[in-house]
């Protein structure tokens, strides 16, 4: 089954390739010739994935999925949340967004924080090229943010957050089984489930 994943982030595209494996074949925007910045204009994890499937599905009428992405930390009411990405500005700096994480949340023991990801699926009828199905899936994995960053691998927050029942990052843990236990992973295995069947 071909079907377009609305990102052009390689990092993104490569997980999700590696966890739906090769009975998909996920395309990215660039394979599309979509060069445009999606808008993500909504204040919810759910309202921007479901915007950016919906851009796709509109101009291409292709099935497609698209993701959004949030860091919620307890001690700041959930920030970063919906502006993850942006949270030290517009220009998706990752070692920006930590120093400002790990500035805000100072000297506070309250280090408690998930990362949650929501996929919005449509999927098109071959004959139509209309919406017959739109759906939305949910990842989440519980942690705590740490006092420095750990490790290389990764990206974005996964220096600095130590998911549930392990002792160091996401960033130290390895793609292999950071694939197996993360929110996007969690999502993802809902999605393919749902393909599958």
């Amino acid at each position: 089954m071909k079907i377009v994943f609305a990102t052009n982030n390689p990092h993104k595209l490569s997980e999700i390739r590696d966890i739906l494996g090769t009975q998909f074949e996920v395309l990215s925007l660039n394979d599309i010739d979509c060069h445009i910045d999606i808008p993500e204009t909504s204040d919810t994890l759910e309202g921007n994935a479901l915007l950016k499937a919906l851009y796709i599905y509109e101009h291409y009428h292709i099935s497609c999925f698209a993701d959004d992405t949030g860091l919620e930390v307890d001690a700041l009411n959930g920030e970063p949340g919906v502006f993850s990405a942006r949270y030290a500005g517009e220009e998706h700096d990752s070692e920006a967004n930590m120093r400002k994480l790990l500035h805000k949340l100072g000297e506070n023991n309250n280090r408690n924080a998930r990362f949650r990801t929501v996929i919005a699926l449509i999927i098109i009828d071959e004959c139509t090229h209309e919406a017959k199905d739109v759906r939305t899936f949910e990842g989440i994995v519980e942690g705590q943010i740490t006092r420095e960053r750990h490790g290389s691998e990764g990206f974005g927050y996964d220096p600095i957050f130590q998911p549930e029942g392990y002792d160091t990052t996401f960033a130290q843990l390895g793609m292999d089984i950071k694939n197996r236990i993360s929110h996007r992973a969690k999502a993802v295995e809902k999605l393919a489930q749902y393909l599958k069947e």
